[in-house]
């Protein structure tokens, strides 16, 4: 267990950053898990957070490798002590930052796993339109690949933020930065139906709920609940691909690219605050031009 004073520190220190840098609840929560069980590891071996040497945390990075967890989150575990102590020789609480010449794991780049528009076509077809439980989730899998959200700015997304007349949605995302997405015809068109037909019978009771989407209890749908039932229209779908819960983001933005249009204007639609981080789309289109070649080209 982590230390009661290393507890409050890692608070205070959490509490500062959500003031500084307006990080989403998902992150923070990343960031707190992290800082636990570091504190966890530095209590084993008698040392408060605050005492820790550059030694004790290239130790600690190496029992993390040890255990078999991957460098990405090994990098992320860093990215998060380097802010930490950071914060802690701002504040003039030590005088040295033990993670100074401390190298970032080597990470890959893996591609992320994305759908064909085939694939797509098929996943939202699968919902059972009879039942409102069924138009929400058309629905909401429409909106999820028109506009490339998270899941949990869609499981999020309030009455007020949608605007069918202009056809737009306004979308508060990482950092609390606010974006304007559009939502494309057929998006339009399911949003409309599920409001007039699917919403208040789902809402129960719980009519001032301003959830967009609610769950079957009537209240705000959590993001684990519709990557569930991502998985299950998937499974009906017959789409064997591992999915994940930006499995629709990405195809968004990889077909978006396929067809043409510009990488800024895509990394303005995902909300990416670093073209760096959308080019990962361009290398998606390109793997999957290699295929097509290989597969269909007589001497591919």
């Amino acid at each position: 267990m982590t230390t009661a004073s290393d507890q409050a520190l890692i608070d205070r220190f959490l509490d500062a950053l959500w003031l500084e840098k307006g990080l989403s609840d998902n992150t923070l929560k990343a960031y707190r898990s992290d800082l636990e069980k570091f504190g966890d590891w530095a209590q084993r071996h008698a040392n408060p957070i605050i005492a820790i040497s550059r030694e004790d945390l290239l130790r600690y990075l190496s029992h993390r490798m040890g255990k078999g967890l991957k460098a990405r989150s090994t990098a992320r575990c860093l990215s998060c002590l380097r802010a930490l102590y950071r914060y802690l020789l701002r504040e003039k609480m030590l005088s040295d930052d033990p993670t100074l010449r401390v190298e970032n794991p080597k990470l890959g780049r893996p591609l992320p796993e994305t759908l064909t528009e085939q694939d797509v076509e098929r996943l939202l077809a699968a919902p059972d339109t009879n039942t409102p439980m069924g138009v929400r989730d058309r629905t909401m899998l429409e909106v999820l690949y028109a506009c490339g959200l998270r899941v949990s700015e869609l499981t999020n997304l309030q009455l007020s933020e949608i605007n069918l007349r202009q056809g737009v949605i306004r979308i508060v995302g990482k950092g609390s930065k606010e974006r304007l997405v559009p939502m494309g015809e057929e998006s339009i068109i399911w949003v409309t139906r599920y409001l007039a037909e699917a919403r208040l019978e789902l809402l129960k009771k719980n009519l001032a709920q301003n959830c967009v989407f609610p769950s079957n209890r009537g209240v705000t749908m959590t993001r684990q609940t519709f990557w569930y039932r991502i998985k299950a229209h998937a499974q009906t779908a017959g789409i064997q691909k591992k999915l994940s819960p930006h499995t629709l983001r990405h195809a968004f933005a990889t077909h978006l690219l396929n067809h043409g249009a510009d990488l800024r204007v895509v990394q303005l639609l995902l909300g990416h605050s670093d073209l760096s981080t959308t080019q990962i789309y361009t290398h998606v289109a390109q793997h999957r031009m290699k295929e097509l070649h290989q597969m269909h080209h007589p001497r591919g």
